[in-house]
């Protein structure tokens, strides 16, 4: 087998790098995500986050700023888990073209095993099997080398877009807040009513108008 050769040429080869490259930048952006979150515990001795959801309020003792580089971190992640989730829902369109873009194909369908309720159910301990013995007749994949100048740049992609996602979401929860309180403000002004012009009055003005 010859790996590069089959990289350059094999569409499966080709979108198995990309698929193992997007996974390792969410791994990537999945530890900044814990570092961030990990710093927010400390400085507040309590948990202020639960999963998938960030305390509208920051708790005491944590800087809003903290708090948004986590939501900016997590946002990151996501946009990066899509990104390999992507690349595994076009894998059935594209075509092997040799062992190595077979054995490629089958690696990305085992590895998104950890996405799914339970592993251990059938097909994916048997995909396994048959992809231990490909790889006894034909050889193992090259090992997925990481460049980190590749691997910051796609961090760098994915935290600029989850920064302007957050910044959205910001602005957004902003202008609703900024709605509600003049809604409030509305319903409960103290100004009083107009006075309601007396009975006699009303009907003197309407014998004038009739003249």
């Amino acid at each position: 087998m010859a790996p590069s050769a089959e990289k350059k040429h094999d569409p499966a080869m080709v979108l198995w790098v990309a698929w193992r490259r997007a996974q390792h930048t969410s791994q990537v952006l999945c530890r900044v995500q814990q570092r961030l979150e990990t710093r927010i515990i400390s400085n507040t001795g309590i948990q202020v986050l639960t999963q998938g959801e960030i305390t509208k309020e920051p708790t005491p003792g944590v800087a809003p700023d903290s708090v948004r580089q986590y939501a900016v971190a997590q946002e990151a992640e996501v946009l990066a888990v899509t990104e390999a989730l992507k690349l595994q829902d076009a894998l059935p369109e594209v075509v092997a073209l040799s062992l190595g873009g077979i054995l490629a194909k089958l690696e990305v369908i085992v590895g998104a095993d950890r996405d799914i309720g339970d592993p251990t159910d059938f097909p994916w301990p048997h995909l396994a099997s048959v992809l231990r013995d490909l790889k006894a007749i034909a050889g193992d994949l090259p090992a997925y080398q990481s460049d980190r100048s590749t691997t910051h740049a796609d961090v760098t992609r994915h935290l600029k877009q989850a920064t302007q996602l957050v910044a959205a979401v910001e602005a957004e929860d902003a202008a609703e807040n900024i709605r509600q309180t003049a809604t409030l403000f509305a319903e409960t002004s103290v100004f009083p009513k107009p006075a309601e012009k007396p009975a006699e009055f009303r009907e003197l003005s309407r014998r004038r108008r009739s003249r």
